[in-house]
């Protein structure tokens, strides 16, 4: 495993990512889905499917599904069809994801260590996630790990999502941080563009969900193979 060390001299505070970084949480996401599939009588949608969908927050992951169910040859006929069924789905999707969070879904290896060296080296640590608060916060819990984060902050905390910066920014402000000493560790490309434009640093692991594109392609200051290599 190659090795990040963590420059006390350089940083004051953590934020890290929720979906594909600590977690992995597909299997929510399939079975939340399908059981919203299903309750608008609608095809299932392997989990395969799922996971370049993942990332851009729950509004857009829906939208995703809908139109990969429905499959429109028209566009516009399409989006007035998603519009249509979307009231129904969302509400749906919430109330199985918050009847499941955190069932079918597994902490990655190195995730609690690597928390624990940003701890012991002083930093302040914050989850920033595109996923609903009302989802982040009981998963986080669930899984042992709530304990880590002076603050967490959901897709919905804000008025734009990851890849814009201004949910870093706010986060920033909320630790009482300097975006130049806060790094952001993510998985995909929405964490390092958001990064990169806050003025944050930011490293990636390889193991989570980048859109199904390879990760170390995007635009960052290192790449871990798993959050223990923080030390």
């Amino acid at each position: 495993m190659n090795f990040i060390p963590i420059d006390q001299k350089k940083l004051d505070a953590a934020i890290v990512d929720l979906d594909g970084t600590m977690v992995d949480t597909i299997g929510d996401f399939a079975e939340a889905l399908n059981r919203m599939l299903r309750d608008l009588q609608l095809p299932s949608i392997d989990a395969a499917r799922i996971e370049p969908m993942v990332g851009k927050g729950s509004e857009n992951l829906l939208r995703s599904v809908l139109k990969h169910i429905l499959r429109p040859v028209d566009e516009a006929q399409g989006a007035i069809k998603i519009d249509a069924l979307y009231p129904a789905a969302w509400e749906s999707y919430q109330r199985h994801y918050l009847a499941i969070n955190g069932q079918y879904s597994a902490v990655y290896p190195g995730v609690v260590e690597g928390l624990q060296a940003l701890r012991a080296a002083g930093l302040r640590l914050a989850c920033l996630t595109n996923k609903p608060t009302d989802f982040a916060v009981p998963l986080l819990q669930a899984k042992g790990l709530g304990g880590f984060f002076d603050k967490v902050f959901g897709g919905d905390a804000f008025e734009r999502k990851k890849p814009d910066p201004l949910p870093l920014l706010k986060t920033c402000e909320a630790l009482g941080t300097a975006p130049a000493r806060t790094l952001m560790v993510g998985d995909s490309s929405n964490d390092a563009q958001a990064a990169r434009a806050a003025g944050c640093p930011v490293v990636l692991v390889t193991y989570g969900y980048n859109h199904g594109q390879p990760v170390r392609g995007v635009d960052a200051d290192g790449f871990l193979d798993a959050l223990a290599a923080l030390r």
